[in-house]
């Protein structure tokens, strides 16, 4: 019964019967779609653990990076329109919110460079740095990046995050709020029709700020290419989700105040905790709509394994060191799995599984940046070696040699002779120097 209504469920939303309506119709299938992607990848738990592991990490090191960001703006006279705005974003917890929010801002300001030593210091950029590189953790998981960015790039531009981003809200707040103490705003406030707008407007600027901010994080944050449009289509929809979610949970704690309040001066804790959760988990949800926005191909089959044949693992990995092979041929070129993914028409959760087993066995390197390099000199990467990779990858794996029939194994041993016949000692780059000569 479960089987025929999950069926039934998968033809409405995949199938052309919504589509036949017509563009609205395409245009309900598409946010559909994307509904029933965002519910899967939620009830998969993978998302929601990562919230739990963010709010772990928030509770370490919130301090340390409030000391630093603070720090900076204090030297831009900012510093009051952060702590603002920090206090004011606790205000969701209910009675008990903008205390916690001070004593966190208590012990920011017990802070003292200078008692806590040299060793202090760096212990508390380090703390303020792990808090972003968990966030980029998570961020990768969601647009399928193995490799997170080296030390010395990740230190240099988290570092440029910790001290742009306060100087940046700070900047805006105050520009805001000059504009808004102008003598020609304040005339043209008092003019009948333009003062509606101008309180709309000043109404909407926290909800921009907060798309802007979730937009410059989906764009950033991953250790791969993310499109501008794809990176505002999250932050809109993580910033309407965020609104949408403080204003529900603004309610909850109102009407069910007196039923944490059973869990005395736990309750607060708790409360924070899950709010936290929740903030997490919109940030998360948002970076997977727009990865499914820039690629659409992963919609429909989330993160499930590919089922793959040897016969389709061979041909990709061939198709992926011959495409590298071009790209470090014209140093002009460079070249990631996602473009793979593209001129294949293959999604790159596919590739990934034959490119990692290239990467261990050393035929192919992959760069801080996801870009594919040879993994040694193209004379010396035998297309043997390739077809190796996936035809005999993982042989050593048992605790001893199977007992084959004696017939079967001798017609074994035929068919790998036939596939060293046809590919001979070739290497990659005579096999390019083939396709060169057959494409002129």
């Amino acid at each position: 019964m479960l089987d025929r209504v999950e069926k039934a469920i998968d033809d409405l939303i995949w199938g052309r019967h919504i589509e036949a309506r017509g563009r609205l119709g395409r245009a309900l299938a598409q946010i559909l779609r994307f509904l029933y992607g965002m519910l899967r990848d939620v009830f998969s738990t993978q998302l929601t653990l990562r919230a739990m592991s963010l709010v772990y990490t928030t509770l370490l090191s919130i301090v340390p990076l409030l000391a630093v960001s603070f720090s900076v703006a204090k030297g831009l006279g900012m510093v009051s329109r952060l702590r603002e705005m920090f206090t004011q974003s606790f205000t969701q917890l209910g009675p008990d919110g903008v205390a916690i929010a001070e004593n966190i801002l208590q012990m920011v300001d017990r802070i003292d460079g200078r008692a806590i030593g040299a060793i202090g210091v760096v212990i508390f950029l380090w703390t303020a740095v792990s808090m972003i590189q968990k966030v980029e953790s998570s961020f990768n998981y969601v647009w399928y990046v193995a490799k997170t960015r080296g030390f010395a790039r990740r230190f240099s531009e988290y570092l440029v995050v910790l001290l742009i981003g306060p100087v940046a809200m700070g900047t805006a707040f105050s520009m805001i709020a000059s504009l808004s103490s102008n003598s020609f705003v304040a005339y043209l406030e008092k003019v009948p029709g333009i003062a509606q707008i101008f309180l709309l407007v000043g109404e909407s600027v926290p909800y921009v700020m907060i798309i802007g901010m979730f937009t410059f994080l989906y764009y950033f944050m991953p250790n791969t290419k993310v499109s501008m449009k794809s990176a505002l289509v999250g932050g809109l929809a993580g910033g309407v989700m965020w609104v949408t979610m403080s204003v529900i949970f603004t309610t909850f704690i109102a009407n069910s105040f007196r039923t944490f309040a059973v869990y005395a001066s736990f309750g607060v804790g708790i409360i924070a905790l899950l709010w936290l959760y929740l903030n997490w988990l919109v940030l998360l949800l948002g970076a997977q709509l727009a990865f499914y926005h820039q690629n659409p191909a992963f919609l429909r089959i989330g993160r499930q394994e590919p089922d793959m044949s040897n016969g389709m693992r061979e041909r990709l990995a061939l198709n992926i060191m011959t495409v590298v092979g071009n790209a470090f041929r014209n140093r002009k070129q460079q070249v990631s799995l996602t473009d793979i993914g593209q001129i294949l028409s293959v999604p790159t959760l596919v590739l990934a599984v034959v490119a990692s087993a290239l990467e261990k066995d050393g035929l192919l390197v992959v760069t801080e940046t996801e870009t594919l390099m040879p993994g040694r000199e193209m004379s010396r990467i035998r297309l043997q070696d390739i077809l190796n990779v996936v035809r005999v990858q993982g042989e050593s794996g048992y605790y001893r040699d199977p007992n084959w029939g004696r017939e079967v194994d001798a017609l074994g041993g035929r068919l790998d002779e036939a596939v060293v016949s046809v590919v001979g000692d070739r290497s990659l780059a005579d096999f390019l120097d083939e396709m060169e000569t057959t494409a002129g």
